[in-house]
């Protein structure tokens, strides 16, 4: 059984226990929060390629003592050519392929970004920061059963998919656990990116280099589209709860449900999270708030609505009262899948980090640069062709992200950063972990821990039903499919599909509190 770690000095948490140990070790050397997660998320780009790339997106929630939390949007745009006009003839845009990345990938942008806007007085190079990644893609990494299981539950997709056998098989053969895998064409890639600066993956030899072979390939992108974009610095979202303000990514994130879920919950005035009230109302809050999400959430350029009117009071107790807790509301909505890492970090200045990077499903657009070895991603096919649809496909717009990192304040001075994922499933986890510690006292480690569930889809999954691990007790189960819940309860104790969670909290006392899930890879890393 996982216990709570505790430190005094400094902690770092990762689904992957390198990039925790890559994140830990910046720390010992006196790094900042900031800079230990950039070598966390270049190491784990490297050691969990098919969760997250480079090729991806990311963004971050940072907080300073004293000061207000602030945010980066590091979310590329779809391609000046990306017209439905390009998609004549689809029914949908390709979910895996060259016309799959349509969106320029943000998550380097963003590094760039959290580096310039929290310079420390003493910055330690780039070169250190990118060392344990650079290392590991030389040296080799060893597949986990996660990679493995998904590099062949998905080949029939992406066999075809340039590039990706030659960098995900060795030798023409399926990976298996343990097996080691070298990835030398990303490591010179991140050498690259060492030598000239981080600008360079979208306005120098590494942009011209991938923008034009992503033409070449048959993507929609240019070099032109690398060279136009620039990570944004934004203002989050925020919600009071009882004891705590809680902050995430305003759109074209989903934070708003993230924090509407608990906003609600908070005024339901539930007692208990051991028994059947706790999970029908954590469930049907988040009903209430997602579908105030698919109405909202998308290009922040076209939000329909005000959003902070949506996190008022009023709204929330409102939307509260219609909750019936004797029934649920039926539930035939879609869900939107996705595949992502979440990363913590607490420094000893007390700065936090809250950090999410993603390739949307697993292994993205299957698309590998020969010549840089960057796995492209797949966000794009958030992109509706319909032009009635709330999403539909724009050149320059930013595509609707399931990704939101959370992070708290408490009243009594705690500092929490949190987050998991999981597509639709990271606002239901980030309530259930934040309500289980915040809310009813359990340690950071056993909220991670505890029984979760699940409604709508996650990544790899296809169906809308309300999934349960099965260590929730028989009688909680059948008094969900008694009040209405679709109910299924899946095999496995400790189910991937439930997310990869983490979380670390800094009390007042200056005691670092952590937590990684034993659904993943990952680890605690402190100081």
């Amino acid at each position: 059984m996982l216990k709570t770690v505790y430190s005094t000095s400094g902690m770092m948490v990762a689904p992957h226990h390198l990039a925790s140990q890559a994140g830990r070790d910046v720390l010992a050397e006196g790094g900042s929060a900031v800079e230990a997660m950039v070598a966390a998320a270049a190491a784990i780009a490297v050691v969990y390629p098919h969760m997250n790339s480079i090729g991806g997106d990311g963004f971050w929630l940072i907080h300073k003592p004293g000061e207000k939390p602030i945010a980066i949007d590091a979310c590329g745009c779809a391609a000046k050519s990306a017209t439905r006009a390009a998609y004549a003839g689809y029914g949908a845009i390709p979910e895996r392929g060259p016309l799959a990345a349509l969106t320029t990938a943000g998550t380097i942008g963003g590094w760039k970004k959290a580096l310039e806007i929290t310079s420390a007085q003493k910055p330690l190079p780039l070169s250190r920061l990118l060392a344990p990644a650079i290392a590991h893609a030389k040296n080799g990494i060893v597949v986990t059963q996660s990679q493995a299981q998904l590099t062949s539950d998905k080949y029939s997709q992406l066999v075809n998919v340039p590039g990706f056998t030659e960098t995900f098989l060795l030798d023409g053969a399926m990976p298996k656990a343990g097996d080691v895998l070298y990835q030398k064409t990303l490591a010179n890639t991140l050498e690259q990116l060492v030598r000239a600066g981080l600008d360079d993956f979208y306005r120098g030899e590494l942009g011209a280099a991938m923008g034009g072979e992503l033409q070449a390939l048959g993507s929609l992108l240019s070099v032109e589209d690398l060279r136009n974009y620039h990570a944004q610095q934004v203002d989050p979202l925020s919600v009071a709860v009882k004891g705590a303000k809680i902050f995430n990514l305003p759109p074209p994130t989903q934070g708003l449900a993230s924090l509407m879920i608990l906003g609600v919950f908070d005024k339901l005035n539930i007692n208990s999270s051991d028994d059947i009230a706790y999970v029908h109302h954590l469930v049907e809050s988040t009903k209430r708030a997602f579908r105030v999400r698919d109405r909202v959430v998308t290009d922040p350029n076209r939000v329909p609505e005000n959003l902070e009117a949506l996190l008022e009071t009023r709204y929330l107790e409102n939307l509260a009262a219609e909750i019936d807790s004797n029934k649920a509301l039926p539930w035939p909505d879609e869900g939107k899948p996705g595949d992502t890492i979440w990363m913590g970090c607490i420094d000893k200045q007390g700065v936090a980090v809250s950090f999410i990077q993603s390739i949307y499903w697993e292994f993205g657009s299957g698309v590998v640069l020969k010549d840089t070895g960057v796995n492209w991603q797949n966000r794009g096919i958030s992109f509706s062709l319909d032009s009635n649809s709330l999403q539909f496909l724009e050149p320059g717009r930013k595509p609707f992200h399931t990704l939101n990192p959370a992070l708290a304040l408490f009243d009594d001075g705690r500092t929490m950063s949190y987050g998991t994922m999981g597509g639709e499933g990271q606002p239901q986890t980030q309530a259930a972990v934040f309500s289980r510690y915040a809310m009813f006292n359990q340690s950071i480690q056993q909220a991670v821990t505890a029984p979760r569930w699940l409604l709508g889809r996650t990544w790899g999954d296809t169906s809308t039903s309300l999934k349960l691990e099965n260590r929730f007790t028989p009688q909680l189960i059948e008094q969900l499919r008694q009040l209405g819940h679709n109910v299924e309860v899946l095999d496995e104790d400790f189910s991937d599909t439930m997310g990869h969670a983490g979380a670390i909290v800094l009390r007042p006392d200056g005691v670092y509190e952590g937590a990684a899930d034993p659904r993943s890879d990952g680890c605690v890393a402190a100081l």
